[in-house]
């Protein structure tokens, strides 16, 4: 995925399937410059990692 997409899925008020590493995953924040996003698992929402944006899996 591309940070344009990330961003797009985060300010989005619809739930879009995103996987990172096989596991769903919710967007928190992207920063398009770093090409980072701030994510967190659906199973653990303190769960809170930053990630590359290239990492991340729209389904």
């Amino acid at each position: 995925m591309d940070a344009q997409r990330a961003q797009e899925i985060a300010s989005s008020s619809t739930m879009a399937n995103v996987t990172y590493n096989g596991e769903g995953i919710y967007i928190e924040h992207v920063d398009q410059q770093n090409g980072t996003a701030t994510v967190h698992s659906l199973n653990n929402p303190n769960g809170k990692q930053s990630v590359s944006v290239t990492s991340l899996q729209e389904q």
